[in-house]
């Protein structure tokens, strides 16, 4: 299946997207670098998706394990096509979970890949208060960013910064998991549920979680 963007299902949900797709102030994104800096996250802005890229590349070292939970926004700054293929010297543990035909089997290195060197993936939102906001239906995603995971890229457009943890929580639910659900049953054939949530404060080991936020409108 190609890969399921906004633009595939805006037309078809009841959201509002001039509210939660808004991107914030210049101030705003400082306030919010600021207070994720504060509570232990790495933080770069880069202005572009070309530029999101390029930072993903040079931040992963030759021979890393490297593993990534679904994110569209990964898909959008082209991360996920780079790194199936074959410009770079890491260990794609994504490829290995997913070329594996016996369930069972899969499921149990999907688990064992969530403790990669390096685990990417996507915010449903960042709060300005310095909070990000992810969720999915299995765990397959945020059960690697707490802890499992020797380090995380987490990468946002900035779309997905809003004032507070409230908002942030209302835009996984009111928003982004609408969106996540269509996908879900394009691609699945069943449902996605934020089942599995996590609100993701602060980051106690220094260096371990680098925020990415993005100048553009990216992601769900």
């Amino acid at each position: 299946m190609t890969e399921q963007t906004k633009a595939d299902y805006i037309g078809e949900l009841d959201v509002d997207a001039s509210t939660w797709d808004e991107h914030p102030s210049e101030a705003a994104v400082e306030e919010t670098v600021a207070n994720l800096e504060s509570n232990g996250f790495a933080v770069e802005v880069v202005p572009d998706a070309e530029a999101a890229l390029g930072f993903l590349k040079g931040a992963i070292p030759a021979g890393a394990s490297v593993m990534i939970g679904h994110s569209t926004t990964l898909e959008e700054v082209g991360f996920v096509a780079y790194l199936n293929g074959d410009e770079h010297d890491w260990e794609n543990r994504y490829g290995e979970v997913f070329a594996i035909d016996d369930d069972e089997e899969r499921a149990r290195a999907r688990r064992e890949a969530l403790t990669a060197d390096y685990f990417l993936g996507g915010a449903n939102a960042v709060a300005q208060t310095g909070a990000v906001v992810a969720a999915d239906l299995s765990g397959s995603r945020v059960g690697a960013y707490p802890f499992a995971a020797g380090n995380l890229l987490v990468v946002a457009g900035v779309n997905k910064v809003v004032p507070d943890e409230a908002a942030a929580r209302e835009r996984l639910h009111e928003f982004a998991y609408r969106f996540e659900d269509a996908r879900a049953k394009d691609a699945y054939g069943a449902p996605s549920d934020a089942a599995k949530e996590l609100v993701y404060r602060r980051e106690p080991i220094e260096g371990r979680t680098t925020v990415v936020l993005v100048e553009e409108t990216l992601g769900f």
